[in-house]
């Protein structure tokens, strides 16, 4: 979502980004050059995309003017194995999930590499496929720590402040088998939305961790999913979600 409440959707499969406006009018569309899973919007409308295939971040105007990139595979720093997640902070600076990695690296806004953290395993600021990454409005990192079914919280420069979540279908669990919990997002108020990928639901939750409401079920009637995929707050609060495997938006109020 950018500010203004157009959409943007990274239509992986099709390579593509596709743009609509907040219910679903068609805009424009442009070409990914590969896999686009994570995408993010800054203050003055650019569009940053995570392209699985190159390894890197592209940085588009609004209307898909392809204005950089960065980002090679490997394990060095300014390189990724897995880039699936990306946000962008008030600052315009560029954080990155590092799925295989299992890192964060954080960038200016035109790719200088600014710091990193996190390393494999379970304890506090490590990880597991780290698949999507959120910033609120005071700069707090959410980062969705997929196989170890949690949500970590940091502030931007890495510092670990809390965690939540384990592996289950109840409240405040997320699934890990296959790719885990893919999509999260923070509200202007602070609270983070979930998006529960092999439980085909959406969860919300305060800043710290505290459940705050689920909804979803497995199907395609309105308000089910089949594996939702990513989540958005836009600028009136409703929440956008890319339901994968039924190929569309939904968009509710929020809870």
């Amino acid at each position: 979502m950018d500010s203004t409440g157009n959409v943007y959707v990274a239509d992986t499969y099709n390579q593509r980004v596709q743009k609509f406006t907040s219910t679903g009018q068609f805009l424009t569309k442009w070409n990914g050059g590969g896999q686009i899973w994570g995408m993010a919007v800054d203050a003055a409308g650019n569009v940053y995309a995570a392209n699985l295939f190159s390894m890197q971040i592209q940085k588009y105007s609004s209307t898909g003017t392809l204005l950089t990139k960065w980002g090679s595979p490997g394990e060095g720093d300014s390189q990724f194995n897995g880039p699936y997640g990306v946000a962008v902070d008030a600052d315009g600076n560029v954080y990155v999930a590092d799925t295989f990695n299992s890192r964060v690296q954080k960038f200016t806004s035109n790719g200088g590499f600014l710091a990193k953290w996190g390393s494999f395993g379970d304890g506090d600021g490590k990880f597991n496929s780290p698949r999507g990454v959120a910033v609120d409005s005071d700069g707090n990192v959410y980062v969705l720590d997929s196989n170890n079914a949690r949500v970590q919280k940091f502030t931007s420069n890495g510092q670990f402040l809390t965690k939540w979540g384990s592996l289950g279908g109840g409240d405040g669990q997320f699934t890990n088998s296959g790719s885990g919990p893919t999509g999260i997002a923070v509200d202007g108020a602070g609270n983070v939305y979930v998006a529960d990928y092999e439980n085909n639901r959406i969860q919300k939750f305060t800043s710290t961790g505290q459940f705050g409401g689920k909804w979803g079920s497995f199907g395609s009637g309105d308000g089910q999913f089949r594996f939702p995929r990513a989540v958005a707050v836009g600028p009136d609060g409703n929440i956008y979600v890319a339901d994968g495997n039924n190929d569309r938006i939904q968009v509710f109020s929020p809870p």
